[in-house]
């Protein structure tokens, strides 16, 4: 759980298994990020190299002891694993350590956990945490009687009543999860529905994704800010990873009168929890049903490249398919001798804060959703000017003339708007 910023932060260790991935020193850079994300402070990191974890401690015998010696050295009280551990790993490493043991996988939740705001975020970080307890479930009973009869396997009905209460304790967390699991049905059956009434007006949805961090809430707040249908209502954006775990969704109306729906969805990380994955598909909605989808990366940091991968492997475990995609290489303003706003092709070099940025940024989405706009030429009857000025208002206007039958206007329509002023068309 995140303390108070006034508090001090709390010192941990991380540990981690080498197995001669090219990505390791990503990862426990990573695991670091994530940790004082967590408000903790990484002191000291262990490492081993070996083909798989030993499935008793994680770490090798001789490795334990080093990890139980650097406790001891820098007096914390809990160390972190870089991979998600089964509960006889976490258990015999509190046992050779004595301190507390957590993996990357609880971490994760906690973060989660600490910053849902939302009924669908708190409803979805609970049923993950429930996911990952359940494996996990231990009873004080069971060891207080495997004490008792020093190991012999004791009476029939002692094993028994642990037994039970074991099952009494996982029927109770699954009883919870399918709980939990309807009313999260019930919020994503509402928020179809809100989907498909955006789908029948036809007005296209971008959705920004990509690495927590990277900065899609700056790209969102700077665009809502300029043309936001209400410019007061950006969202919440500071530097730290998972800063928002809600989808926002906001209409943005562009100075030719057309206009877009623009999400900004849920950072991701590497090795994110599968039932966190399979939890946050609501929040992920908007991205699998977007018309467009504007990955975001931090083109500053050294490791972009993983992150990049990490976003594409996201994507295709929560079955977002062959959408169209631009991809912004943010934060230039951060990186020595790259120009910037570049442009090639569906590539973007900006930085999100400068309006040539985001315009340039606009140019590119606008060339994609937008691509089905029809010219026309329309001739409105003097005795309809309430269809001259619904076209003033929605669509946008290239020419007016008034001529002897009525006025005449050159304008850029959806297929929709087609639909509806056909009959004016003369040209």
């Amino acid at each position: 759980m995140i303390e108070n910023e006034m508090d001090e932060k709390r010192p941990v260790i991380l540990a981690g298994l080498d197995r001669q991935n090219d990505d390791f020193d990503y990862q426990m850079e990573e695991l670091a990020n994530l940790v004082e994300a967590n408000h903790m402070n990484p002191v000291s990191t262990v490492t081993q190299k070996l083909d798989r974890p030993n499935p008793g401690t994680y770490f090798g015998k001789g490795k334990v002891e080093a990890l139980k010696e650097a406790v001891d050295y820098y007096q914390v009280d809990m160390v972190v694993t870089n991979d998600e551990l089964t509960p006889s790993q976490i258990r015999n490493l509190e046992a050779g350590t004595g301190v507390t043991v957590i993996d990357r996988t609880a971490l994760i939740l906690d973060i989660f956990a600490s910053r849902a705001k939302t009924k669908v975020a708190k409803l979805q970080v609970e049923i993950a945490q429930l996911q990952y307890q359940l494996p996990r479930l231990r009873t004080s009973m069971n060891v207080r009687l495997d004490q008792q009869t020093g190991g012999n396997g004791g009476s029939f009905t002692s094993r028994g009543a642990g037994e039970t209460k074991l099952e009494m304790n996982r029927r109770h967390i699954e009883h919870q999860i399918g709980e939990l699991r309807k009313e999260l049905a019930e919020i994503e059956a509402d928020d179809a529905t809100r989907r498909a009434r955006r789908e029948k007006e036809n007005i296209k949805n971008v959705a920004l994704i990509g690495y927590t961090n990277a900065g899609k809430s700056t790209i969102m707040n700077a665009l809502v800010r300029r043309f936001g249908e209400n410019q007061e209502k950006t969202v919440f954006q500071a530097d730290m990873l998972f800063a928002t775990l809600e989808t926002s969704v906001r209409k943005l109306n562009l100075p030719d009168k057309q206009s877009f729906l623009l999400s900004d969805t849920v950072g991701f990380v590497s090795h994110l929890p599968h039932g966190l994955v399979a939890a946050f598909k609501a929040t992920l909605a908007e991205a699998a049903s977007a018309d467009l989808l504007v990955q975001v990366v931090d083109y500053s940091d050294p490791n972009y490249k993983e992150m990049m991968k990490t976003t594409a492997d996201t994507l295709k475990e929560i079955g977002v398919g062959d959408i169209p995609m631009i991809v912004v290489y943010n934060k230039a303003d951060k990186c020595d001798g790259v120009p910037y706003p570049e442009r090639e092709g569906d590539d973007l070099i900006l930085s999100a804060p400068e309006e040539s940025s985001q315009d340039m940024l606009l140019d590119a989405v606008r060339q994609h959703i937008f691509s089905d706009l029809i010219e026309k030429t329309v001739l409105i009857p003097f005795d309809q000017g309430q269809v001259v000025s619904e076209l003033n208002d929605q669509a946008t206007v290239l020419s007016t003339e008034y001529v002897e039958n009525g006025t005449q206007m050159q304008v850029v329509l959806t297929p929709t708007q087609l639909g509806r002023f056909e009959k004016y068309v003369i040209d």
